[in-house]
């Protein structure tokens, strides 16, 4: 009896710690260059303009609903880059880099994760990789965003992002809400599944001021930290389960409720598309032709080197989506160009 009395005393775990790199040690072994900083700081400046409307080009971020391939990935960005300067006098592109993945249950939670793809949950070299891959990226002159998801991941990256956004699920998260608040980039908030944007409106009221919450330091310690709010936080539409809200109307009846909206981007994705991968360029057009009016600043493309999507498999096809359904190489350039053409004669 005794000793029954005393199991049921002692703490029961079953679970499995591992050690990880801290983020100050994570960023000295893949540290940024003076020049690096200065080209970020311009992209991070460069998206305030846009959002804010001094500065007329259209924001597109664009790239692989989430990294698998760093290869691919790799190429992808050089294509992007070719891209950027034949329609830089209208568009200003940013490479969409998310490496991880929020799931409605359980799966592959993304590149951090599971770098491997096969279950192995390796999130040291998933760190390592990440910040690896983003500073190839960006040493090819992108700016590059992310999904803000796991509080404990944002110190290794928040040198790196020039563009950050919060999910549909987390922007009635507090602590999302707070972490925004802290970063030094612009960060958007999405609209809710149901299509109501007053949780997305709340988060930004929130993310615009200052905080004092619970967090690490970047040698690993729990701290309160304090923020002095979000540069620039904005509203991105990306339809919900019932339709879309990319359109004229849409927008104007929004603005006839809520009165004064902050900046839109537009998630060209998910309930705007349908969940059709290659309706995005539809999309997109209808939001050029009504954009005088509409005052978006920037767009949304999930899109790979092929079309649609795969599962995870031992003989998977390169340069395709193994979460949700992109748009392929091709279209999404001959879209862009056509967008930055349609740009060019409204001027």
């Amino acid at each position: 009896m005794n000793a029954l009395n005393t199991a049921l005393t002692q703490p029961q775990t079953h679970t499995k710690e591992t050690m990880l790199s801290l983020p100050t040690q994570l960023k000295a072994q893949y540290p940024l260059s003076a020049n690096l900083v200065e080209q970020i700081s311009r992209h991070r400046q460069t998206i305030q303009n846009i959002l804010s409307g001094h500065d007329h080009r259209l924001m597109v971020i664009t790239g692989p609903c989430s990294i698998h391939d760093p290869i691919a990935v790799l190429e992808y960005a050089d294509r992007l880059q070719q891209l950027q300067e034949q329609v830089k006098d209208q568009i200003f592109l940013v490479m969409r880099a998310y490496i991880e993945k929020p799931r409605t249950t359980v799966g592959w939670k993304g590149f951090l994760y599971d770098p491997n793809l096969d279950g192995s949950s390796d999130l040291q070299l998933g760190l390592e990789k990440s910040r690896e891959l983003y500073l190839q990226l960006i040493e090819k002159g992108l700016p590059i965003a992310s999904e803000i998801l796991s509080p404990m991941a944002t110190g290794y990256f928040d040198d790196l992002l020039a563009w950050g956004a919060i999910g549909a699920r987390t922007s009635e998260s507090q602590i999302h809400r707070e972490i925004a608040s802290h970063m030094p980039y612009s960060i958007g908030f999405k609209n809710g599944t149901d299509g109501s944007i007053q949780i997305a409106l709340d988060a930004i009221q929130s993310a615009l001021n200052g905080h004092q919450f619970l967090g690490m330091t970047q040698q690993g310690l729990p701290a309160i930290l304090h923020s002095n709010g979000n540069p620039l936080p904005h509203l991105i539409l990306r339809g919900s389960n019932q339709g879309t809200n990319y359109d004229l109307a849409s927008i104007q009846a929004m603005h006839f409720k809520h009165k004064h909206l902050p900046a839109l981007v537009i998630d060209c994705s998910h309930g705007n598309s349908g969940k059709d991968p290659l309706q995005q360029p539809n999309v997109l057009k209808q939001i050029i032709a009504e954009r005088a009016e509409s005052k978006v600043r920037g767009v949304m493309i999930e899109s790979h080197l092929v079309d649609g999507n795969q599962k995870i498999s031992c003989d998977m096809t390169y340069g395709q989506s193994v979460t949700d359904g992109c748009l392929g190489w091709d279209k999404t350039e001959q879209a862009l160009l056509d967008v930055a053409e349609q740009m060019r004669s409204k001027k």
